[in-house]
């Protein structure tokens, strides 16, 4: 098999990965099951192939070059993916679970997604689960285009693309330590915000938009210790008493285990969770599972 416009063969590919992995083309060739003049003939087509060395052969030894162990990044993300594929295609022909692919915030790695795959583990649902962590435009790309089964996101989505069911619902909440002076507040309000130092989610995200620019509006610049870029990141930081945090709280139920507490915040926004997936898919029963074990779990901590 070529690669489409490259000269390059999906043999060579893993003769050049196997000679990686041992170290020469003598063991490579014992564990591909072939002579090792067939492992250097292939490297030499290879390297004429993609224009570059892969190996400095220096006294009967060879040493990858810097360009060979770039490529080989690649070849093993390319390899993996076949592995799985391969995987996959035995489960089907011998009727096995399949595994279950999830995407889904950070954050939920914490203490939804194990609950849900402790659930799924116990029932036998799935062989396995791969959870992928992303932002909600990647985890809308991810199941779109066939890498995530499923997903838990919010709205508002594409309905173009997506089928989904609503899981939970959220507002916005001050995150702080068990011992700060917000915990004898029923609400915090923006202006409480003044002199406090901030954990701050980075500009693009609504959160953003509710606290430091309602400040500026109050003539205050705001005190931002520490900006940050996906959500899940700011638990530690007010862990540690650096400063607060405005999250919503779906996300704030996830950091339990800190021992955190929030209150309700204003100026507030409500947002909407869902579990969805790829429009017109009909889920098989083990999917359908999973999609109510997330609900399930979700209600169950009080999130919805």
């Amino acid at each position: 098999m070529e690669l489409s416009g490259t000269g390059i063969k999906l043999r060579q590919l893993q003769v050049f990965r196997e000679v990686i992995r041992t170290g020469s083309e003598r063991l490579a060739s014992k564990l591909l099951g072939v002579t090792q003049p067939a492992i250097s003939q292939n490297i030499r087509q290879l390297e004429e192939a993609v224009g570059f060395a892969l190996f400095v052969r220096e006294k009967g030894k060879m040493r990858p070059t810097d360009q060979a162990w770039e490529l080989v990044r690649s070849v093993e993300s390319a390899f993996t993916g076949l592995d799985r594929i391969r995987g996959e295609i035995e489960g089907i022909k011998s009727s096995d679970r399949r595994s279950l692919s999830i995407a889904a915030p950070g954050p939920f790695c914490l203490r939804l997604l194990p609950e849900v795959v402790k659930a799924l583990r116990r029932e036998r649902v799935f062989h396995g689960v791969r959870v992928r962590s992303a932002n909600y435009q990647e985890i809308a790309e991810m199941v779109h285009d066939g890498r995530s089964d499923i997903a838990i996101s919010r709205l508002p989505i594409d309905v173009r693309r997506f089928d989904y069911v609503p899981v939970a619902k959220a507002v916005n909440v001050c995150l702080f330590g068990k011992d700060h002076r917000f915990s004898k507040l029923d609400i915090v309000r923006v202006e409480d915000l003044v002199d406090e130092a901030l954990v701050d989610i980075d500009p693009q995200f609504s959160a953003h938009q509710m606290n430091v620019n309602a400040l500026r509006f109050m003539g205050n610049e705001p005190d931002i210790a520490v900006e940050y870029d996906a959500h899940g990141h700011d638990a530690g930081f007010v862990s540690a008493g650096i400063g607060v945090s405005i999250t919503n709280s779906v996300i704030a139920t996830e950091y339990r285990h800190f021992g955190l507490q929030t209150r309700l915040f204003e100026p507030g926004a409500s947002y909407h969770y869902v579990v969805l997936w790829q429009r017109g898919r009909a889920l098989n029963p083990s999917m359908q599972r999973a999609v109510q074990l997330i609900s399930d779990c979700m209600q169950a901590e009080g999130r919805d």
